[in-house]
């Protein structure tokens, strides 16, 4: 017992960075919520605030390309999942999965193959989120405020 209790100190002790630096934990996994949250909350008129790296965070746990940009009503990104992953529609779930979770308060009102829709807000003081295929292969986030 005693020698468990140390391998779990050396263990915690090294994600920490004291014995391997720079060493892969379990906390330094991407972080989908933490992302969707800061873009959800820049928006609706803060969308250009945003930096390209904003939404990785989003992409990161399925795929590795993500490409971002802002404007001043709008977030996008779009990225290649992982060969992993299945599907574009199977990619497009896991992403939606992941909104949903996250963002507890948006209504989901499309869940198809081939779009998957959020909504936050009232009219006037909206924000929308939409996953779509772009191309063959690729998965595209579209965060928008009205």
């Amino acid at each position: 017992m005693h020698r468990n209790r140390l391998l779990a100190v050396a263990l915690a002790t090294a994600c920490f960075g004291v014995w391997l630096p720079g060493s892969a934990c379990a906390d330094d996994a991407p972080n989908p919520c933490a992302s969707l949250k800061r873009i959800v909350a820049a928006a609706p008129d803060g969308l250009a605030s945003l930096t390209p790296d904003d939404g990785k965070g989003v992409a990161q746990p399925y795929g590795d390309d993500a490409q971002c940009s802002a404007s001043h009503r709008s977030f996008q990104c779009t990225w290649t999942p992982h060969h992993d992953a299945g599907s574009i529609a199977d990619a497009l779930q896991a992403v939606a999965a992941d909104v949903a979770s996250c963002l507890p308060d948006a209504t989901h009102d499309q869940n198809s193959p081939g779009r998957q829709h959020f909504y936050l807000g009232e009219k006037g003081r909206r924000t929308d989120i939409t996953l779509t295929p772009s191309g063959s292969n690729k998965v595209r986030l579209v965060v928008t405020g009205t």
